[in-house]
């Protein structure tokens, strides 16, 4: 379990992070949501204890988190947004190397190097540089690399940046492999579509303030999980309903709204049910700067 007790970071007159609490359970696929200079990347950066927090703390399973209990920083591996790989080195070199920084024994590395490799479907480039690896392939060897010494917590920030589609679906795919086995992890994403796919719950985080804890499907609901799109030459707007009788019903009247403004706008507006997003919840909820807790 991690937990985060009135975790708060400055930089100088700025505050990045203003006392967030939020528990974490173990084995959970977690999201922090917000926009860009939310406050998502400098809360990785305390838990993987390369930031220190200006006040508050993290607690592992109980324990203070902080860079002298080494113990505790060993059950937590870290994969950056940004590739920060040798290019050129081979991949097998890149585990090698990772196993030596920890002091695993040659054999241990040979044995997790071929595991993971194995794992990720990169065992057949093992011999093949870093720098002719495709995005994908870079990104499946960080976590190779942060899986390296079986730890209890992996963070990922922005994991899937810069993917095309097939191959973000693919990362998708292993991070549940992943998962499955236990170990906890805390994602950090723009993609809404991930979130949704991948997370058991998530938080929505805006000015270092958390907002709504919950499930994606419960946010969904909470929202309503029906949407009507109503599209004009001016304006896109989004109104949402609990249930799918109760936006039928006000499709009906829309060609009447429209109507009351012109016939010609009646002939440009067009409007569409769907189901409601996590996207949609978090340009909602962003949108009215989050009701902070």
């Amino acid at each position: 379990m991690i937990e985060l007790k009135d975790l708060t970071k400055k930089f100088g007159e700025q505050t990045a992070v203003d006392h967030v609490n939020l528990t974490i359970e173990t084995g959970e696929f977690f999201g922090l949501l917000g926009p860009n200079g939310a406050g998502k990347t400098t809360t990785i950066s305390m838990l993987s204890t390369v930031l220190l927090p200006t006040a508050g703390e993290i607690l592992l399973d109980g324990k203070p988190l902080t860079r002298r209990a080494s113990a505790e920083k060993r059950k937590i591996s870290v994969i950056t947004q940004e590739f920060s790989m040798r290019q050129d080195m081979t991949v097998q070199e890149v585990m090698e190397y990772q196993g030596r920084l920890y002091y695993m024994k040659k054999a241990e590395i040979r044995e997790k190097t071929e595991q993971l490799l194995t794992f990720t479907d990169l065992i057949d480039h093992r011999k093949k540089t870093v720098r002719y690896l495709s995005g994908g392939m870079k990104r499946k060897l960080m976590v190779c690399r942060g899986l390296m010494t079986d730890p209890d917590v992996l963070l990922l920030d922005e994991p899937t940046a810069g993917m095309d589609a097939i191959a973000r679906r693919q990362m998708w795919a292993l991070l549940r492999r992943i998962n499955n086995r236990k170990m906890t992890i805390i994602l950090t994403t723009h993609y809404m579509e991930e979130a949704e796919a991948l997370c058991d719950r998530v938080a929505l985080i805006n000015k270092g303030k958390l907002g709504e804890v919950d499930s994606p499907a419960a946010l969904i609901d909470a929202l309503g999980k029906y949407a009507v799109d109503l599209v004009t030459e001016d304006d896109t707007k989004s109104v949402y309903f609990k249930t799918r009788e109760e936006a039928i019903a006000y499709l009906e009247t829309i060609p009447s709204e429209a109507a009351a403004g012109s016939a010609d706008a009646a002939s440009k507006a067009h409007a569409s049910l769907r189901n409601t997003t996590l996207e949609d919840v978090f340009v909602e909820r962003i949108g009215r700067r989050l009701t902070v807790r």
